[in-house]
């Protein structure tokens, strides 16, 4: 299957070990000198040990690759290492919003007879619904849920900063997980990169009581990491709706074919409105496509 998974540049690599400590799952060793990705299926793909690398050797690439096991890890690779590296392991998937991992792993420990040692599992769930905590990982990719009420834009405030409509972290569609606890059931917003600075109300316009993802199809790389990811979206968090805020420039309606694309590739039907934006910030049209 394709997804996200670990690359190491060798020739940037030091062997310094610095990358181990930050993969609890066990893919990494050092052999011979570097840094080794050592199982496909131990990898998880979220990049925990990126930021552990002085040299820059690590990023994510999208290529074919065994399907991630969570219950196999935790069998053979983070439940032997004892209670520090479990707890380490369930933050890690809490706070890239791995939810079906995170109660795969908790199963799994019970299954074990082995305690949680994050106490309980509600204490350990709730991470993965806003929670985060400063240790390990990236914390610009730390899953966060900001509530849906005291941040709510108000139409009737004077004020010269309006309060925000943003009700998660991250939002770039690089960064998300497609399974994080806000994308379930919720109305999605995908939007051009430039279309929130075009649009001097687009939180109040747009945004209100909607997931985000942003993305810009002329810029970025990696569509078809793009598609995987909406892909997902649609059909293991079962989305009900995708709202796709694009500018007038012809290099944004990349942003439709991305839709497109993860649509025909799962079993939902999920309808889909488009939102055209003038240079100047007024919607051109608006329609059900």
């Amino acid at each position: 299957m394709q997804r996200q998974i670990i690359a190491i540049d060798e020739t940037k690599c030091t062997g310094c070990g610095d990358c181990i400590p930050a993969c609890p799952e066990g893919a990494l060793q050092v052999i011979d000198g570097k840094a080794r990705l050592i199982s496909d299926l131990f990898c998880d793909g979220l990049g925990a040990c990126i930021g552990r690398c002085p040299t820059g050797a690590m990023t994510v690439e999208t290529r074919e690759a065994e399907p991630y096991n969570e219950r196999r890890v935790m069998v053979e690779s983070i439940a032997p290492a004892g209670k520090n590296v479990i707890a380490a392991h369930l933050r890690h998937l809490a706070d890239h919003g791995q939810q079906a991992f995170l109660e795969e792993a908790l199963q799994c420990l019970k299954e074990l007879g082995i305690e949680n040692p994050l106490q309980q599992t509600a204490s350990a769930a709730s991470h993965a619904h806003g929670g985060h905590h400063h240790g390990g990982g990236c914390p610009g990719s730390a899953v966060r849920s900001f509530g849906n009420t005291s941040n709510q834009p108000s139409t009737t405030s004077s004020d010269a900063q309006q309060p925000s409509a943003l009700r998660q972290w991250p939002i770039q569609l690089h960064l998300v997980s497609p399974e994080a606890p806000y994308y379930h059931a919720s109305d999605l917003l995908l939007a051009a990169d430039c279309a929130a600075f075009a649009v001097g109300n687009f939180h109040g316009a747009f945004m209100q009581g909607k997931s985000l993802a942003i993305a810009c199809p002329k810029l970025d790389s990696g569509m078809e990491v793009y598609v995987e990811k909406l892909a997902i979206m649609i059909e293991r968090s079962r989305i009900n709706t995708i709202t796709v805020a694009l500018m007038e420039v012809p290099c944004c309606g990349g942003l439709m074919t991305l839709v497109a694309e993860a649509l025909r590739r799962t079993s939902r039907k999920v309808p889909v409105k488009r939102i055209v934006i003038g240079l100047e910030g007024n919607v051109l049209s608006e329609e059900w496509v």
